[in-house]
């Protein structure tokens, strides 16, 4: 004998209640995913991809600690000033002895590289976020296909910086 339709009602509402909540807690950590991504590339993408009034020119990478490269600047801008040392993080495709396209962040002597291999290499913080963002759309959300779509643009995007780097 079924159940009579009012003690089916309150498990049905029950349901929705833990399925919406599913959501809206899988989104919001999806979202903050991406936006954390984001904020992780813009402290370097911003040079990069806005150069107008940024000092721009070309760095010699003359010698390497664990984590710094240094070397001198040379500018190409107008207003950019020539320095004798400026900082650039060190990485596997940062080589001693090689000259970079470079740009200086405002207020300091740092600089990041410009270019596509620089606007690739400040967006890969975002595309790790797009591949871990990818998982929780696809088993948290139950949205595969916005998942794969997801992790496709993160993991071309890896490929891109890794292959122009």
């Amino acid at each position: 004998m079924p159940a009579p339709a009012a003690s089916r009602a309150p498990r049905e509402g029950a349901a929705a209640v833990l399925r919406f909540g599913r959501l809206a807690a899988m989104g919001t950590v999806a979202a903050l995913i991406l936006v954390a991504g984001v904020w992780a590339s813009w402290g370097t993408a911003q040079h990069v991809m806005f150069p107008k009034g940024r000092e721009q020119g070309a760095m010699t990478v003359t010698r390497c600690a664990e984590d710094v490269c240094t070397g001198p600047f040379t500018p190409t801008s107008e207003g950019a000033r020539a320095r004798d040392r400026v900082a650039i993080e060190r990485t596997v495709a940062v080589e001693q002895g090689t000259t970079y396209a470079v740009a200086v962040k405002p207020g300091s002597g740092e600089v990041v590289r410009t270019g596509a291999s620089g606007l690739l290499y400040a967006w890969v913080p975002f595309a790790g976020a797009l591949l871990l963002a990818s998982v929780v759309v696809a088993g948290g959300l139950g949205l595969s296909r916005l998942g794969w779509v997801l992790g496709g643009f993160g993991l071309a995007l890896v490929t891109a910086a890794f292959v122009v780097l």
